[in-house]
């Protein structure tokens, strides 16, 4: 059976390279017994695709079965993979059969397969090496010769990374990985799927024909369709009942699709987090980055001075910095600033330079200078962060936590740790 007469034969519509690509790995893998992993966005038709090779290999006149991994809940999904026996647990009043030995002789499809619980992936395993496996409540091993054919819509490879899937399972079962291309992939399929449905549904809901003009056409072709074929399909089917006006152009054709946010196509790498984590680690850099800044800055003032002595303009070049270490401890009055800024500065003064001292000067003895030393403890600074951003926000909790880059429940808990109340 060539390309064309599967596409005929499952109703797939396209003439994609890529997708006639992924057709004809099903094909080749369909007669072999081994294990395939299809990937694939949400609404890209990986069903379709398990049927295929279920319905090209030896085992077409068995059962199959699609089970959707991601909608079975996570204390029920062994039960009902692998069957239980009576009492194993509250509410199993009887003895079950599972899918895996419903199916035994046929194809199993597990979608959303990543989505499956650890526990879960073990037996799994288990039955794809050995082909056996136990009841829930039951020590007996039972044996079952299924074909499991899998698929997910996530990244697997960085689930097993992060630790949330199996890495002996997913060799396993990506023995012969087969990928299906996304809509935005497939431009040249677009508009001939878009034709497709629309002529179904006006005969199924028996309304006039649609056609769009080469605007719509454009429009069409160029949105990115997130939804895939699933949501192309809605939007045919929305404009075949709603639409009066049977002629389309991209303004109306631009009510059904969805406006899409501008993204930047920058490369970015995006690791999976808690909001918890994040919010503890970026507060503690945020301390150390304010420390170190602070730092730099003092030992650049310091060095000037003893390069260049006490004078003008080495308090003009760091006024900026001089008058915002001075406001931390005295915020009603500023220690320089520059000419013309309307402030009458207040000049430090070495004696030792200049014995006449006008009124606004600040007497500096730098002979008998006494070294403090700033404390470095992560949890003051912390502290005098929170203080901080309290009092900017006037006790406003919300806003001072978004000032912090944390979330409100940590800023609680800080507050309630520090005895800050």
């Amino acid at each position: 059976m060539d390309i064309q007469d599967i596409k005929n034969r499952f109703g797939i519509i396209g003439n994609s390279p890529l997708l006639n690509r992924a057709i004809d790995i099903a094909r080749q893998v369909a007669p072999t017994d081994i294990s395939v992993l299809i990937q694939g966005e949400s609404g890209s038709g990986k069903e379709v695709f398990s049927q295929i090779i279920h319905h090209l290999s030896a085992r077409k006149h068995g059962p199959f079965i699609a089970v959707n991994c991601g909608a079975i809940p996570e204390g029920t999904i062994d039960s009902e993979l692998f069957g239980h026996e009576k009492g194993a647990f509250t509410g199993a009043h009887e003895s079950r059969k599972g899918y895996f030995e419903v199916v035994d002789g046929g194809t199993i499809f597990l979608d959303e397969v990543g989505e499956m619980p650890l526990s879960t992936q073990a037996r799994l395993l288990r039955i794809l090496e050995t082909g056996e496996y136990i009841r829930v409540g039951s020590s007996k091993v039972q044996k079952t010769n299924v074909r499991v054919v899998a698929a997910t819509n996530v990244d697997v490879y960085e689930a097993v990374q992060r630790g949330k899937f199996r890495e002996d399972l997913y060799y396993r079962l990506n023995t012969v990985p087969l990928r299906i291309p996304p809509l935005r992939e497939r431009k040249e399929d677009i508009y001939l799927l878009f034709r497709k449905f629309v002529v179904d549904f006006s005969d199924k809901y028996r309304t006039p024909g649609v056609q769009l003009t080469p605007d719509a056409q454009e429009l069409l072709i160029n949105y990115s369709w997130p939804g895939n074929v699933r949501q192309l399909k809605n939007i045919a089917e929305q404009i075949a009942i709603l639409e009066k006006e049977r002629t389309i152009d991209a303004a109306i054709l631009s009510r059904y699709i969805p406006a899409e946010q501008p993204t930047s196509t920058l490369p970015m790498f995006v690791k999976e987090q808690s909001k918890e984590d994040f919010s503890e680690r970026d507060i503690l850099y945020k301390v150390l980055f304010d420390m170190k800044k602070d730092m730099v800055e003092l030992k650049k003032l310091v060095v000037e001075l003893i390069q260049n002595g006490v004078n003008a303009a080495s308090f003009d070049h760091n006024a900026k910095y001089i008058n915002k270490l001075y406001n931390e401890v005295n915020p009603s009055n500023q220690l320089y600033s520059r000419e013309g800024s309307g402030v009458t500065p207040t000049i430090i003064h070495n004696p030792a330079v200049n014995s006449t001292t006008p009124s606004n000067y600040v007497s500096l003895d730098t002979l008998d200078a006494e070294e403090v030393e700033e404390s470095l403890s992560l949890v003051e600074k912390e502290s005098d962060l929170i203080k901080k951003a309290l009092k900017k926000h006037k006790g406003k909790r919300k806003a001072a936590a978004q000032e912090l880059g944390i979330s409100e429940r940590t800023l609680y808990r800080k507050i309630k740790d520090l005895n800050l109340d």
